[in-house]
């Protein structure tokens, strides 16, 4: 009696067991294979096209001029699509300098940087690019090939969770699962990566979503409906599978991109840093990279700077934001004026190492931060600062209000006029240690200063390196804003190839230098060879010290070796010409045989060839003390 009840009662849940049972798999079936989209928006296994062509749609749509890429199988169809449609396909020797370049365009350009890599490895090298695209806030868009959709797991070539590596460092993941999406997504990315603060994004493309529907349906194994129950079981499912990838492919979409959101300061909020500054006696800003950000152009950023008369340290894309000789760019003894200034405006700049955490600053100084992102506009400020007024806002859109908002105002002279005295000191100090004898070979402060008086007023340069790129950033100057190229705040080595080929591409006007250690130019030394085949001429100045110099400054004195931060003088100038560039070596030259050499590197690059100059370089006792941590 008691077992014909459960009995019983088992038969009276079953209809609706078997009706949940029922709609959960529908659920499954719709989601996983779009049992129903199908079935009002038909594949067409007849069509030639493939996902690839909706991709180089979609960036033509949006603008892009370049995709930098490592050829694989797996995104075959997106490069020669986009080549079709015009969009300048350039090829790297190693898919950390595609990355690269796509920041160096998405900086220089203001629109958004593209790389396309093969899956896998193609991917995981460029990991270390894509961090340091985030840490310097730059839109990038990141394409990765993967396999296809239904083999993920089943250990397919290259088949790894790429998803869950990029996640951590981008803004936005997707990977695509059916080419009716590959629009949508791509627009949906490009539009996040420039909205806000600014970042990499990551699309992931599978084999099934790129390939036409016939090689997509063999590489699956979908078959005929011949064979045993099982099999058509199967073949039905496979088949299903891959209709539903390509279901409504084809079908008309938007292609305009999405609005960006940039957060802009409100108008109480310029009025209050108005009535701060406006009582200032000693005001300084500090200008980070954010300033160079759209939609405020960088001219106009500078028409105000140059208005209101503030004394500007500039850093990061700042730098040259105000010429060459400004009389209100300060480039030296930035703590000291931090100290003495009772106003301080950090537009886009972080209270991270760079101003030793917030240290750097006055308690008596009245602090305005400007960020776009929260996060960046507080940090430390819970220890070392607090800021009287934190915008999160863009900070170039910031300046250009505060000025039109102050109006007649202008600081007071006398205190740029300080500020610049000091400045000419510690230059007639350096000019001092630049024609002071060395150990060996070049002093290469004198190298840098020689190469400062013969820099076209449209060149960029581009830091790629410890000691001798730290030396240059106290003695070159950028001539104008957008001029200068370093990695941010990550520190990233082995960005020079990178940035030096989207620098020229984005500026086939421009001379672009590329100042390189000789430890640095071991990464990307190889590209020359892509400067070569695409015409991409550029100018390399190595100062080769035999060492890992940035580092062996501070081992040593703390641990007395310099084991692991010893090299030796190679002839990087022929490694160069391997690659189908000119070099030249310099070792002991008279400055007149420098300079002669530099300007035949000029006029070398305006023909077209790329040039590398290998310069041995002795010690100085410049930046002694400096800690590379």
């Amino acid at each position: 009696m008691e077992a014909n009840s459960i009995f019983l009662l088992i038969c009276s849940f079953f209809p609706i067991s078997l009706f949940i049972l029922v709609i959960g798999l529908l659920i499954y079936a719709e989601k996983k294979m779009g049992f129903f989209y199908q079935r009002i928006h038909k594949a067409d296994p007849t069509s030639e096209r493939h996902g690839g062509e909706l991709v180089a749609e979609a960036l033509k749509a949006h603008g892009v001029e370049f995709m930098f890429t490592l050829c694989g199988g797996h995104i075959s169809p997106v490069n020669v699509a986009a080549d079709r449609l015009g969009i300048r396909i350039v090829d790297t020797r190693h898919e950390a300098s595609a990355v690269f370049a796509a920041d160096a365009v998405a900086r220089l350009s203001g629109k958004i940087g593209v790389a396309i890599v093969t899956a896998g490895p193609g991917l995981t090298n460029t990991i270390t690019a894509v961090k340091n695209a985030q840490m310097a806030e730059s839109p990038v868009l990141l394409m990765g090939g993967a396999a296809a959709t239904m083999l993920k797991g089943r250990g397919a070539l290259q088949d790894i969770d790429q998803m869950s590596l990029f996640k951590p460092l981008c803004k936005f993941c997707a990977s695509i699962g059916c080419v009716r999406d590959i629009i949508p997504t791509i627009r949906k990315a490009i539009a996040i990566a420039q909205s806000d603060t600014p970042g990499p994004v990551f699309v992931e493309l599978p084999i099934d979503s790129l390939y036409k529907y016939d090689l997509v349906k063999k590489e699956l194994g979908a078959t005929g409906s011949k064979g045993g129950f099982l099999a058509r079981i199967v073949n039905f499912y496979l088949n299903t599978y891959v209709n539903n990838i390509f279901a409504g492919a084809w079908e008309k979409r938007e292609l305009k991109p999405l609005p960006v959101n940039q957060p802009m300061a409100s108008d109480d909020q310029v009025q209050r840093a108005v009535e701060l500054l406006s009582s200032a006696k000693k005001p300084v800003i500090v200008l980070g990279s954010q300033s160079t950000l759209p939609p405020t152009p960088v001219d106009e950023v500078r028409k105000a700077l140059e208005a209101m008369g503030i004394p500007c340290f500039l850093g990061g894309m700042a730098r040259g934001m105000l010429g060459r000789k400004s009389p209100y760019h300060i480039r030296q003894r930035r703590r000291d004026a931090l100290k003495e200034a009772d106003v301080v405006i950090l537009a886009g700049t972080v209270c991270d190492f760079r101003l030793s955490y917030g240290r750097h600053l006055s308690r008596r100084s009245k602090v305005i931060a400007v960020n776009r992102n929260k996060s960046q506009l507080y940090k430390n400020s819970d220890m070392l600062w607090t800021p009287t007024l934190a915008i999160q806002g863009d900070p170039g859109s910031f300046v250009a209000s505060l000025q039109k908002a102050l109006g007649a105002y202008k600081c007071d002279p006398e205190w740029p006029r300080m500020l610049k005295e000091r400045d000419e000191e510690t230059e007639k100090s350096n000019i001092k240690k630049a024609d002071a004898p060395v150990n060996q070979y070049l002093n290469p402060l004198k190298i840098l200063h020689i190469m400062e008086e013969n820099l076209d007023d449209n060149s960029i340069l581009v830091a790629d390196g410890g000691d001798f790129v730290g030396s240059a950033a106290y003695i070159l100057r950028p001539r104008g804003p957008l001029n200068w190229l370093d990695p941010g705040a990550f520190g990233t080595l082995g960005v020079g190839g990178g940035f030096a080929l989207g620098a020229k591409l984005c500026r086939p006007e421009s001379e672009v230098w590329i100042i390189y250690g000789d430890g640095t130019l071991g990464y990307t030394v190889a590209e020359f060879d892509t400067f070569q085949r695409h015409g991409v001429p550029v100018i390399a100045v190595v100062g080769n010290d035999a060492s890992w110099m940035q580092i062996e400054r501070g081992q040593i004195p703390i641990f007395g070796s310099s084991i692991g931060c010893q090299l030796a003088f190679r002839d990087y100038e022929k490694v160069a010409e391997g690659y189908g560039g000119k070099g030249f070596k310099l070792s002991n030259e008279s400055p007149e045989g420098i300079e002669k050499t530099f300007l035949e590197a000029k006029k070398l690059c305006k023909e077209g060839t790329p040039v590398l100059i290998n310069c041995l370089v002795g010690k100085t006792d410049f930046r002694e003390g400096s800690i590379s941590v």
